[in-house]
């Protein structure tokens, strides 16, 4: 199993972070590692002193497919929830300036927490879902899939086109504007249209 990432998805995020906006999908991968537990807490790790939330839609592969066209693509994927791409950003600024990889700041472990799926016949439209996530009880980030630069099906059929898609994958498709610092006692929770699920402590 592995965890695509999709990077600047947002308008409003890529401008916030200064970034160009892409002509195409910008991926990148984090391990099954990244995960957690549902329950267990994130711990701060102690090489990063910036670490920052970005809250994403995300959506689970059912079927195996490669070089999958746009128009085929709902059929490999049933279900839908919320995750937290956590980023060192402090790591991630220094490789950049280097023009080093950066999946030292990315891919670490518990990178990736993800809440409760969803079966997609709950959502009338997959191009206008709704997510956030609080901090605290105060919500810092706002999404909705029809704010993505590059939609679900198009960023299926173009990883498809470069990796094998297989069952169980998850692709985090990007976050909104809003990112910024967490700090330890921390509490996270991302909903998907109004739904808590996910909750994240911070140690």
């Amino acid at each position: 199993m592995k965890i695509i990432c999709i990077g600047r998805n947002y308008i409003a995020h890529a401008n916030e972070l200064n970034n160009p906006l892409p002509t195409e999908p910008i991926f990148f991968l984090k391990p099954e590692t990244a995960l957690i537990r549902a329950g267990l807490p994130f711990f701060y790790p102690d090489f990063s002193s910036d670490i920052h939330y970005e809250v994403e839609f995300v959506v689970r592969i059912c079927k195996l497919g490669k070089h999958i066209q746009e128009k085929f693509a709902h059929k490999y994927y049933k279900e839908f929830s919320v995750g937290i791409d956590f980023t060192a950003r402090d790591l991630q600024e220094n490789c950049k300036q280097k023009g080093l990889p950066w999946e030292i700041s990315k891919a670490f472990d518990s990178s990736a927490p993800v809440g409760e799926f969803i079966n997609k016949s709950e959502f009338s439209d997959i191009n206008d879902i709704d997510f956030s996530l609080e901090i605290n009880g105060n919500t810092v980030q706002k999404g909705n899939t029809g704010m993505m630069i590059f939609s679900v099906n198009k960023i299926i059929s173009y990883v498809s086109s470069f990796l094998t898609l297989k069952i169980g994958d998850l692709i985090f498709t990007g976050t909104p504007a809003g990112v910024g610092p967490i700090k330890r006692n921390d509490n996270l929770s991302a909903y998907l249209q109004n739904r808590k699920l996910l909750e994240v402590n911070v140690r």
